[in-house]
């Protein structure tokens, strides 16, 4: 289904689950180069800006909680950007759809930020580019809320809830490098004036407005870099922890075994079923008694020595 916005000369046209009807309609309309429309048909295509006479085609990558509200997924959003029209098409972020329905509601009512938006198409595909970039920068800022909640926690939970949770965010961080990079040069043409856009600077100077989404997803990839060299540091720090652990289970283990040992060896001498010297004398028990007790005392207190306690 094709739901439109227009203000004068301006459409914003949002197709969710594009039809073949709607892909003709494209073809027809427009005049869309083929390989485009087969892009929209498609999934898992890398961000990019195809540039031709009459428009530009943006592929976008942008991320999203999944419904468990657990792991980063991404989306693809595609833009067909022209003079007098924008037509976000596919399963999009939900974003656009939730802007395209407020932008709809707003201008029924006049609201004057939503008719400066409409004014050119310029302005409308910075409105949806900045809302997205608005909710990217919110999604990680709340990843760096989980760095810092493991930060603390490493010290006071559980191995195993720690594993996990350092475990999610590393794959959520590593989503989003991955994520970021390859649209960093897309961004770049932007800004760098590679797009020269529908609007001369008479009208709009939109060098600051691109200048400022570069500048808010530069932010975002130096904060996403960052908590990945978090990341990796808590989990090294973690590992350090748990390998100390595992040496003081081991020590307390090589100390009971070595005190057992003696006294083993010495249980099973006086335990064979031949005579021993003093075997008649009652006082002879005790008398081994006592000096294994003193042979446990004199490895405890070698031990504790070694160990500098």
């Amino acid at each position: 289904m094709i739901e439109t916005i227009q203000h004068g000369q301006l459409k914003w046209q949002h197709i969710t689950n594009p039809s073949e009807d709607d892909y003709k309609y494209l073809l027809d309309e427009y005049q869309f180069h083929p390989l485009d429309i087969e892009d929209c048909r498609g999934t898992n295509q890398r961000p990019k800006i195809d540039e031709y006479d009459d428009y530009y085609f943006l592929i976008l990558h942008f991320p999203y909680f999944d419904k468990g509200n657990k792991f980063v997924r991404i989306r693809e959003v595609k833009i067909f950007w022209g003079k007098d029209y924008i037509i976000t098409i596919g399963k999009s972020h939900w974003v656009v759809k939730k802007l395209f329905d407020e932008m709809q509601e707003d201008l029924a009512e006049n609201d004057e930020d939503t008719l400066k938006a409409l004014s050119c198409s310029d302005l409308l595909l910075y409105t949806i580019l900045d809302r997205l970039m608005l909710e990217t920068y919110t999604l990680i800022l709340r990843v760096g809320a989980e760095v810092d909640l493991i930060n603390y926690d490493i010290f006071n939970k559980k191995a195993q809830s720690i594993i996990e949770i350092i475990s999610i965010t590393r794959r959520n961080i590593i989503a989003l490098n991955t994520t970021f990079k390859p649209q960093l040069r897309v961004l770049h043409m932007f800004e760098s004036g590679g797009i020269k856009g529908f609007v001369n600077a008479e009208q709009v100077d939109m060098e600051d407005y691109w200048g400022d989404i570069l500048d808010q997803y530069q932010k975002m990839f130096d904060l996403v870099e960052d908590y990945g060299e978090l990341i990796e540091g808590l989990s090294k720090t973690f590992d350090s922890l748990q390998a100390n652990k595992t040496n003081e289970i081991m020590k307390v283990l090589t100390y009971f075994s070595t005190i057992m040992l003696p006294l083993t060896v010495v249980t099973g001498i006086f335990g064979m079923n031949v005579d021993f010297p003093f075997i008649s004398n009652t006082t002879a028990f005790w008398g081994i008694i006592a000096a294994m007790i003193l042979l446990m005392g004199g490895l405890l207190i070698f031990f504790q020595r070694r160990s500098g306690r």
